[in-house]
């Protein structure tokens, strides 16, 4: 197995024009790299922090809040029209005024009944300027009241049981945004790796065919071999040159492809160290489904697009009859012409009011709106049903994969070997001349057959290995949740 990468060392300076050590990488390495550097891993950070802070302000929004309302200063100078009760005629006057105003208000949302209690205190300052001058304050030391909807729809009944649902399941795709990037990672890696192999077997196939080529000269001149087999010695040789010029041009691309999503340096030479053959990891077919369902954002979303839905059904079905409002207040306040006597005695105040907004006409809008809703709601739930059905069909699909793939990377590793030693063997024998020509290029086209699907083995591998860490969130090796992993590393 390590015979197939003795040439990636060469490989490196092969592509890169300065004489920079290239940087060894692992499968884990590069998976690190990719979480903590990739536009990937930039993007899922900013998603997640997004929904944290909109969580936040849901929290926030739960708690009591403080408002300061100010007009610091306000100055009128106008004309303005005005009634002459002596000449019974309306009339225009000039006036100039002078305005202040402050107030405190706390609030506080109570989720149980969709209302708002609040306290609040004001003072105002009123200043006329001119012929009439005369100076008032107006003061509301406190006012305690309460408003509401009457047998209405409560927001935030419905926000308590979404917002935290919508919270752990960004959670839980912050968490599945990272394991697709391993995913991807993986791919690249293993691209880089399969285009590595193949032009480091295409060097040594350059190489070869030269030195079969000069043999087959010598012997040609001895009438050892045909010209036949002399010319297929020298298409060999042609067409070993021209394999090489396009697997440069693969492994190229390849490694542009795999610095580019690590956001790595260009420039920078990379070598590759394949990861040996792995252990088996038993995955539990029913395990991994019952990980999914728990722990999938898609299982979590499908369960607000739910919630949603209700939440539509139920405001279109309470608004289609009629809408009732109730606010009511006590307090005290006062009116004096200096500030001292603003707070002196102060009078009660008190306000109750109900209002109503009932449909008498509307040729069916609201109810409309209302199987709208409901038909909407029947919609999801199917939908949510076939997306489901769909992920557990894939979890099943990638399980079975792997554990395929477990028992292939094995076969196809002594496959390698085996195809390694009957072309080393084949080659000996052409050189002293007891091996044909079709032989020996059966056994070459065996060995890179043999090799290439070592690597598409591991690839296979590891891509399903990955892609089951994403739909479940769950390591199979630690036998935990990936959270539980991912909260110990960051202290969260």
């Amino acid at each position: 197995m390590k015979r197939i990468f003795t040439s990636i060392l060469l490989i490196a300076s092969a592509i890169s024009a300065s004489a920079q050590t290239p940087v060894v990488l692992t499968l884990n390495r590069t998976i690190e790299i990719a979480a903590d550097s990739s536009l990937q891993a930039f993007i899922a950070q900013n998603m997640y922090q997004s929904s944290y802070w909109e969580y936040h302000s849901f929290k926030a929004a739960r708690l009591p809040s403080l408002m300061l309302e100010m007009t610091p200063i306000q100055y009128y100078r106008d004309f303005t029209r005005r009634y002459d009760s002596e000449q019974n005629i309306d009339i225009y006057r000039r006036q100039q005024s002078l305005y202040s105003y402050g107030g405190l208000t706390v609030t506080q949302n109570l989720d149980i009944t969709g209302g708002t209690f609040f306290v609040n205190s004001n003072l105002a300052y009123m200043q006329n300027i001119g012929d009439n001058k005369y100076t008032q304050y107006t003061s509301v030391p406190i006012r305690i009241g309460y408003q509401q909807k009457l047998f209405g729809f409560n927001a935030f009944k419905w926000e308590r049981r979404i917002e935290p649902l919508k919270f752990d399941k960004s959670q839980k795709q912050f968490l599945y945004d990272r394991e697709n990037i391993s995913e991807q990672a993986a791919q690249v890696f293993f691209d880089l790796a399969m285009a590595q192999t193949e032009y480091g077997m295409a060097v040594e196939n350059v190489a070869s065919g030269d030195t079969l080529y000069a043999i087959g000269e010598e012997r040609f001149q001895i009438m050892s071999i045909s010209q036949a087999d002399l010319m297929t010695l020298k298409l060999d040789a042609i067409n070993a040159r021209n394999t090489l010029r396009n697997a440069e041009i693969n492994l190229k691309r390849a490694m542009f492809a795999f610095v580019s999503f690590l956001n790595m340096e260009k420039d920078t030479p990379v070598r590759l160290d394949l990861p040996n053959t792995p252990s088996g990891v038993d995955i539990p077919l029913e395990m991994a489904l019952e990980q999914a369902r728990a722990n999938n954002p898609s299982f979590l979303d499908n369960r607000r697009q739910i919630l949603e839905a209700e939440k539509n059904v139920d405001q279109t079905q309470k608004s289609a009859v009629f809408d009732a409002s109730f606010y009511a207040s006590i307090g005290f306040n006062q009116v004096a012409e200096n500030f001292g006597d603003a707070y002196r005695r102060p009078l009660q105040e008190d306000v109750v009011s109900i209002g109503l907004s009932i449909p008498l006409i509307d040729w069916g809008v609201r109810k409309g709106k209302a199987n709208m809703a409901k038909n909407n709601l029947n919609v999801t739930r199917i939908s949510v049903q076939q997306q489901e059905t769909s992920l557990e069909q894939d979890v099943i699909m990638t399980v079975n994969d792997f554990n395929i793939q477990q028992g292939l990377i094995r076969s196809a590793e002594e496959a390698m070997q085996l195809a390694n030693m009957a072309y080393n063997s084949t080659k000996e024998r052409f050189i002293i001349g007891k091996a044909d020509i079709n032989s020996l290029t059966l056994s070459l086209n065996r060995q890179k057959e043999a090799q290439k699907n070592y690597i598409s083995a591991l690839q296979n591998y590891w891509l399903s290995y990955y892609k089951i860490r994403k739909l479940t969130l769950y390591d199979f090796e630690r036998k935990e949740k990936i959270a539980v992993d991912f909260n110990r590393k960051y202290g969260l």
